[in-house]
């Protein structure tokens, strides 16, 4: 099943927390700290392949996840470090950030990758928190969160040339021609229904990738028919060869090469710019007058070469191929196919924002960050309370309290605790809590 598209989930690792521990060991009677540090949680990748051709694996599985990291242990031993997770995409894959649309990476060649959520750092154990007026910290730190995204993943496969034409063109038997592909070929519109790649070897030896794209109807690039698709698989080509059959009806020969340039143009003016090669299909089927008649029509339309082929005869082929490689030769790379963004969430691990929502006298505090303080402090522990306390006042919880209207004896509920509030005479921006028994 060829799959073009894809949303995924990602989670990057969370960072451990650090640990409170004390060194217990005989004749140490003034042992001191000694939790260690958290782990660094796993970094998410996406890595381009040449093992793969299309996204069907992210149908059966989307959400993707690091490893977190470990907690600190005691003896100030370092948590481990969770696993980099990399996921595996084909060469051709543009990543888009899901909820913006930005496009952050155009993975190209076997081996790109690009870094799309970084892990979480890990805390600090109490025996980080050692000073000459502090010798004994009850506390440590948590560690930094996880970077969740969503992305989006699309395939624009990479060949150098772009077989387009009205269904039934003779595309798919080209391909089979001219390279090793064996699409499925029979005389009814849309046998072709997902592009075929096929290498085409050069007299040197080298290769050429060549794209064989379903047939484009009008209104394709709308959304009628099957062609639009796979009209982004050919925006990366730098050629296209653009199949006329000469056995339709001779009144709709014409029509029928301008109804395709017209739905590229629509679609996109990057396609309608880009260098096409006109080739007289089935030429086997239909008098020599005919084919002269249109090969004169179309070569003063286009003011250029028009080739005149029979892939079931192999007529014609040899010369088209020696113009296509020679037009390779002198046309000039291929632009980037999108714009693309710098992508700072990557390594946004700060989750420091915080709601507060009233209810009557009960004003909820919801934060991440503020979790995460409240798992590793014990608030049994005047020292540890009173830093969280401090922390939890730069970050400006207090000020937006008072400023929402709580006053004494308003219920704060935080991290599921419920806190009296107590303004301060003093100073009206330090607003303490006291945390009920």
């Amino acid at each position: 099943m060829f799959v073009d598209k894809a949303t995924i989930h990602i989670m990057s690792g969370s960072g451990g927390n650090g640990m409170v521990a004390w060194r217990r060991e005989k004749y140490v009677p003034f042992g001191g700290p000694a939790g260690g540090d958290g782990g660094r949680g796993g970094d998410v990748f996406i890595e381009a392949t040449s093992d793969l051709n299309t996204l069907m694996d992210f149908k059966y599985m989307s959400i993707f996840k690091a490893e977190d990291g470990e907690k600190g242990g005691i003896k100030n031993m370092h948590g481990k470090n969770g696993k980099d997770l990399t996921i595996r995409v084909p060469c051709g894959t543009i990543i888009r950030d899901a909820d913006n649309g930005d496009a952050i990476a155009d993975l190209r060649e076997p081996g790109d990758r690009v870094l799309v959520a970084a892990g979480g750092r890990g805390g600090r154990g109490n025996s980080r928190f050692t000073s000459s007026k502090r010798q004994a910290p009850q506390f440590s730190e948590p560690g930094e969160p996880a970077i969740e995204r969503n992305l989006e993943l699309e395939l624009k496969l990479l060949a150098q040339v772009g077989i387009i034409g009205l269904p039934n063109a003779g595309k798919s038997t080209l391909i089979s021609v001219i390279s090793a592909a064996k699409p499925k070929i029979a005389d009814y519109p849309f046998t072709t229904l997902v592009p075929n790649l096929g290498v085409v070897k050069k007299p040197n030896g080298d290769g050429i990738v060549v794209a064989d794209i379903p047939g484009l109807v009008e209104g394709a690039s709308e959304g009628i028919g099957l062609g639009h698709e796979f009209l982004r698989h050919v925006e990366r080509t730098r050629l296209l060869l653009h199949l006329v059959d000469l056995s339709a009806p001779e009144d709709t020969i014409i029509p029928n090469f301008d109804l395709i340039n017209t739905e590229l143009a629509k679609y996109s003016q990057r396609l309608a710019q880009k260098p096409q090669v006109v080739v007289l299909s089935k030429i086997d089927a239909v008098p020599e007058e005919v084919l002269e008649h249109y090969r004169a029509e179309l070569a003063q339309k286009t003011q250029g070469l028009v080739f005149a082929i029979s892939s079931v005869t192999h007529q014609g082929i040899d010369p088209l191929l020696h113009h296509v490689f020679r037009m390779l030769e002198e046309l000039p790379p291929d632009e980037e196919v999108v714009p693309l963004v710098a992508d700072l969430r990557a390594f946004d691990n700060d989750d420091s924002h915080f709601e507060i929502h009233r209810k009557g006298k009960v004003f909820n505090v919801v934060s991440g960050k503020i979790d995460r303080l409240f798992s590793v402090t014990d608030m049994k522990n005047r020292e540890a309370s009173q830093r969280l306390m401090n922390i939890i006042k730069a970050m400006g919880v207090y000020k937006e309290l008072a400023r929402q209207g709580a006053e004494e004896g308003h219920i704060v509920q935080m991290a599921g605790l419920e806190f009296d509030y107590y303004p301060d005479d003093e100073d009206a921006m330090a607003l303490p809590l006291s945390l009920e028994d």
